[in-house]
C-alpha cells in the first residue's frame, strides 16, 4: 500500500509538472482512453482468469486508486517525451526504453507488502514486455487521432 501510495503521488506530480505537449483537451482524452483500456484488459486478465491482480483477487475500494491515478500519468509523460518527429529507428528505441522501465516498475510492484501491491497468478513478466509496446502504439495512434479531431475542428470552425 506504501508502494502504491508513493508511485501514485510521484507519477501524477511529474505528469503535471512535465507536461508541456498536451494541452488539457489531450490530457482528459488520454486519461479517460487509458482508464477504459485498463478497466476492460483488467475485466478479464485480472478478474476473469486471475491472470494478475492487485491486493486482492477480489474487486475492492483500494483499486479505484491505481485504475483511475497510475497508469494515466505515465502514459501523459511517455507522450510528452515520446519523439514524434524523430526517425522510426529513434521511436522504436523509445519505445524499447519505455517498456523496460515499465518492465522494472512492475518488478518493484510485486515486492511484499507494504512496498508491494501486485501479484501474479498465471501472468509472467515476459507477458507484459510483449503486450506493453502494443499498447504504447495502441496509445500513440490514438493520440494522432486526438490531434487529427482538434485540426479538423480548428479548420472547420475558420471556414464557418
Amino acid at each position: 500500500m506504501i508502494g502504491l501510495l508513493i508511485v501514485v503521488a510521484l507519477f501524477n506530480f511529474l505528469a503535471i509538472k512535465l507536461n508541456k505537449r498536451l494541452n488539457a483537451n489531450r490530457v482528459l482524452h488520454i486519461w479517460m482512453f487509458t482508464s477504459t483500456f485498463q478497466l476492460l484488459f483488467d475485466m478479464f486478465v485480472d478478474f476473469k482468469y486471475l491472470g494478475y491482480w492487485y491486493f486482492t483477487k477480489e474487486i475492492d475500494w483500494i483499486s479505484i486508486l491505481y485504475i483511475i491515478f497510475l497508469v494515466q500519468p505515465v502514459n501523459i509523460i511517455f507522450l510528452n517525451y515520446y519523439p514524434f518527429k524523430k526517425k522510426i529507428h529513434s521511436r522504436v528505441i523509445f519505445i524499447l526504453g519505455f517498456n523496460v522501465l515499465i518492465l522494472l516498475y512492475e518488478k518493484i510492484a510485486l515486492l511484499p507488502e507494504p512496498w508491494g501491491y501486485f501479484h501474479y497468478g498465471w501472468w509472467k513478466i515476459w507477458y507484459s514486455a510483449i503486450i506493453n509496446p502494443i499498447l504504447l502504439i495502441s496509445l500513440i495512434l490514438y493520440y494522432h487521432y486526438i490531434v487529427y479531431l482538434e485540426q479538423k475542428i480548428i479548420r472547420h470552425s475558420r471556414i464557418q
